[in-house]
């Protein structure tokens, strides 16, 4: 235990400040047992700093790619125009718009399975159950407006 010399009350052997009044305590020779030295910063890294500057460092010639110098074209000659990256969707010529939104975009065409599909579905899951699926091979184009998913006809 360790004396406080402000307070007077005893602390632990460890404790640095006293518990009681907040003063800092003498350090004792032996408080710290192990001598541990942090590392030095970035020691994972190559010590390329640390070689002297008498003995030089063997370097190694790469084929190494200049970078561009921006030249602007010469005064005569017109700059072209470069493409769009985004295109803008194409536009119907005969005049087509949605009924709901009026968009003139031309409309997705999806298949789906048709109505009589679905009565094949419905008759054979009653009559024959294990060939109901063959309802779900009959399908046909649907045509749908990209802006609203209406069905066009």
């Amino acid at each position: 235990m360790i004396q406080c010399q402000t307070c007077g009350q005893a602390n632990s052997q460890e404790s640095n400040f006293c518990r009681f009044c907040g003063s800092a305590l003498p350090q004792m020779s032996n408080n710290k047992p192990f001598d541990f030295a942090p590392p030095r910063p970035y020691a994972w890294k190559t010590d390329e700093f640390q070689i002297s500057k008498s003995r030089a460092r063997k370097t190694e010639s790469f084929n190494q790619v200049q970078p561009l110098v921006y030249q602007p074209p010469p005064a005569n000659q017109k700059l072209q125009t470069q493409p769009e990256t985004f295109q803008q969707p194409k536009w119907i010529a005969q005049g087509y718009h949605c009924p709901r939104c009026s968009s003139q975009l031309m409309p997705k065409i999806e298949r789906k399975i048709s109505t009589a599909g679905w009565i094949v579905f419905a008759v054979l899951l009653i009559t024959f159950f294990p060939l109901f699926w063959i309802g779900f091979l009959i399908k046909e184009d649907v045509r749908v407006c990209p802006v609203c998913n209406l069905r066009v006809s």
